[in-house]
């Protein structure tokens, strides 16, 4: 539907995450999704691995909406039944992502989205067609060669659609789009630093050090068990400091 564009690019872009060159991908080294191959096709000449690292988020969004979004009609689709049909596409293609459609609508399947389909689509129960369209997309996925590897993410991924789709075919407010990676990285970096507890370890072990050493003397046998003690207390300084650190990140996941 028009004006849903915004809010699927979102999603679909915080799926897709950041930069991937996994060697059991066959598409290769991919930046926002975008694959060395679909880059070279936009661009008009090969493009190497460096300009697939160096896609810019703008650039990524303006390829998602013109091959895409734009080209699976999704302003014409129904609300949540856009975003599932075009998350689809940009995961597994725009013919697969079409036939899933027409079988979902049980319309003639010739993977294009044309009036006809879409006359089925306004007419249909949005939430049932969306629920099918989910389940045949999760049992082709199950088919493929390489769901071992890939499959638990894949799943998570359709249920989350699926969930997200309904409750915007129900008109509920979507959850708000999630951020990229690397700016979450840059929040849970800044959220350590401002913690009293690290600051407090840092100065309370930095306090250790200096008492232990002594500004260069030696300990002698009657310092010994007061350095052993400063030992522990310093590690339980460290081990509260990485006990937070770790802590905070799991919050900002």
């Amino acid at each position: 539907m028009k004006g849903n564009a915004e809010w699927a690019l979102a999603l679909v872009m915080a799926s897709e995450g950041g930069c991937v060159d996994d060697p059991a991908d066959p598409g290769g080294c991919t930046h926002f999704g975008i694959t060395q191959m679909t880059l070279s096709e936009v661009r008009g000449h090969p493009v190497s691995r460096s300009d697939v690292l160096a896609l810019t988020v703008s650039e990524a969004t303006s390829i998602y909406r013109t091959r895409y979004w734009d080209k699976m009609r999704a302003d014409d689709l129904p609300s949540g039944l856009d975003y599932v049909v075009f998350d689809a596409s940009v995961n597994s293609g725009f013919k697969q992502a079409s036939l899933w459609l027409q079988s979902a609508l049980e319309a003639p399947r010739d993977g294009v989205i044309g009036p006809m389909t879409l006359a089925l689509a306004e007419k249909a129960d949005v939430s049932r067609v969306i629920q099918t369209y989910c389940d045949l997309r999760l049992a082709a996925l199950r088919k493929l060669p390489t769901f071992n590897r890939f499959g638990r993410g894949w799943e998570s991924r359709v249920e989350r659609v699926r969930r997200d789709a309904l409750a915007f075919a129900h008109h509920s407010a979507p959850s708000p789009p999630p951020l990229q990676k690397e700016l979450i990285t840059m929040e849970q970096t800044q959220s350590i630093f401002q913690s009293r507890t690290v600051w407090s370890n840092i100065i309370g072990f930095g306090a250790f050090i200096l008492s232990l050493t002594g500004h260069g003397a030696s300990l002698d046998t009657g310092q010994l068990t007061d350095s052993i003690m400063q030992v522990i207390t310093a590690g339980s300084f460290v081990a509260s400091t990485l006990f937070r650190i770790l802590s905070t990140k799991k919050v900002a996941v």
